[in-house]
């Protein structure tokens, strides 16, 4: 069975500050196993290191030490075996105006990859993928979408466009990278079950990226837990969310919109970070850097 596994991943980046330079650890030996037709969500507070991951998964950043490896196999770094991984795996960005040139319309950015990756060659062939990928997410008419610019769609539909375009080249894992963060709460569920639906109906392997533990439950078989770099916890995610082991998770639950129980967890964690501590733990901050949620 066709797995994306990822191996003791470290990613350093050098800082400098003034005639100083150091090295700011990001990823700090994470390791997990993606398989086809399952959900990974990797959840931590900005600056956790999650989507540093994603990008090295995705081959936007070499990793300082460790390997990704594709059905058991190293991922290249260049050349036409680079192209073959990115054939298979690929990335949908947080922001889907970014991510989208502005000048082109969704016809011409799923046209691209499908002739980038030699999936489609003839003028017949390419429109007709085109429709199909359009109404795969939704989108239809697709000959009314197809014609349209970035900037006459919703950010919805346009996120929607981006998923379109990372499964035109026959993706079979996709990392999301807060897909939906960016979106009107309205709509975020809408894109988060077109992912669902794509998972179970063709099988696809998917990493989601968020700080939203609410949606890692309902979204994902695996959460895993990252905190300055490390992962914390990880599990199924029934398991994880109810019953979190590490502080740090727990943290994370109490920040969660949960008028019944936030509270309530809230004052729990910060009672064990006191005893853990040896003091009372006051102020906007806690011995794990986060700001008072």
């Amino acid at each position: 069975m066709s797995t994306l596994e990822v191996r003791n991943l470290v990613k350093d980046f050098r800082v400098r500050s003034g005639f100083r330079r150091s090295t700011l650890r990001a990823v700090d030996d994470v390791s997990f196993t993606l398989e086809p037709g399952k959900t990974i969500a990797v959840v931590g507070e900005s600056g956790s290191g999650k989507s540093t991951v994603a990008r090295m998964i995705a081959k936007l950043e070499t990793p300082s030490s460790g390997e990704v490896l594709l059905d058991g196999k190293p991922s290249a770094t260049r050349g036409r075996a680079l192209d073959a991984y990115r054939h298979q795996v690929q990335m949908v960005f947080q922001d889907p105006f970014a991510s989208l040139n502005p000048f082109h319309t969704v016809g011409h950015h799923l046209e691209r990859p499908l002739r980038i990756h030699k999936v489609a060659r003839s003028r017949a062939d390419v429109e007709r993928r085109v429709h199909d990928l359009l109404e795969r997410v939704n989108l239809t008419p697709a000959d009314v979408y197809a014609a349209k610019q970035p900037h006459e769609m919703s950010g919805g539909q346009r996120q929607r466009v981006a998923i379109a375009r990372a499964l035109a080249p026959g993706a079979r894992f996709l990392v999301a990278d807060e897909p939906v963060s960016m979106l009107d709460v309205s709509i975020r569920l809408g894109v988060l079950n077109l992912l669902a639906r794509l998972q179970r109906e063709e099988n696809l392997g998917v990493l989601y990226i968020t700080h939203d533990l609410a949606t890692a439950r309902h979204f994902s078989d695996e959460i895993i837990v990252m905190l300055r770099g490390e992962v914390v916890e990880r599990g199924p995610s029934d398991q994880v969310i109810l019953d979190p082991q590490h502080e740090y998770t727990k943290l994370l639950l109490g920040a969660a919109p949960d008028p019944e129980n936030q509270g309530r967890l809230r004052a729990e964690v910060r009672a064990e970070l006191a005893a853990a501590a040896g003091g009372a733990v006051t102020g906007s901050r806690d011995r794990f850097g986060t700001r008072d949620l």
